[in-house]
């Protein structure tokens, strides 16, 4: 796992920047409600995707919330008073508070099924009836897209996704949500070239290929040996599922 206090300066830069941020706040703002007054941004990190909720929607109320010092701090630059800091796993929020809540990019970091439950249990909780859950799924498998860089991991150890998409629905209807809809945005500017993709493995970006690790070096030589190191290979595409609180005496 990354140390994201550390992270939180060059993060945005190195995860596709503002052009990435825009693509996800597009595809979250095209399933949320017209009418959403109180959104909670649930780990927005920077709050490079939050700003750009709360822009594009002047009329809503957003609050970000995160678990590290050093993106909400960065987050706080950008949204002045609407940023918290708070575990997902145990939201610092009354019941019903939200008619939406949105969690980009986290369910995929957390290590034990437990807590993804635990996740989306505290955005269910803090949902009004008739609200909407938006989260990102399969986070992992986005990023195989079919490249020669791709070939090259194909047989390193993985982590099981803990956001597998039919996993994450089996949580929000244990909660008492419901499926509607889903959507997909394109990663902009996070394709890998080889060179950028070895140099992540040495810093440890791959979770089960410790730097330094024999295993590690042999899939960087892998990939030292591919053509055009400086070439991005395709973007990756992301997955969007929205879930809603049924209405008193509804579903």
């Amino acid at each position: 796992m990354l140390d994201y206090d550390k992270e939180a300066d060059a993060y945005d830069a190195s995860r596709g920047g503002e052009a990435r941020a825009g693509a996800a706040a597009e595809a979250v703002l095209g399933l949320l409600p017209p009418g959403t007054r109180r959104l909670l941004d649930v780990a927005c990190g920077t709050g490079i995707v939050t700003r750009r909720l709360a822009a594009a929607r002047p009329a809503t109320r957003v609050t970000g919330a995160d678990l590290t010092q050093g993106m909400a701090r960065m987050a706080a630059g950008r949204l002045p008073g609407a940023i918290v800091l708070a575990d997902s796993r145990a939201l610092p929020f009354p019941n019903a508070t939200f008619d939406a809540v949105t969690s980009v990019w986290l369910l995929h970091l957390l290590d034990e099924p437990e807590d993804v439950r635990a996740v989306v249990a505290e955005c269910a909780r803090v949902l009004e009836p008739g609200g909407v859950y938006v989260t990102t799924v399969d986070k992992a498998a986005a990023h195989d897209v079919g490249s020669d860089i791709d070939a090259v991991l194909a047989p390193r150890p993985r982590r099981p996704a803990r956001d597998a998409a039919p996993l994450v629905q089996s949580y929000a209807v244990a909660h008492g949500l419901r499926p509607a809809g889903q959507a997909r945005f394109r990663g902009r500017g996070q394709g890998r070239s080889p060179r950028r993709t070895a140099a992540d493995l040495r810093r440890g970006w791959f979770t089960t290929l410790p730097p330094g690790d024999p295993l590690t070096e042999r899939f960087v030589a892998g990939l030292e040996a591919l053509p055009e190191q400086e070439r991005p290979r395709p973007d990756p595409e992301f997955t969007l599922r929205a879930f809603r609180k049924p209405t008193a005496g509804f579903g």
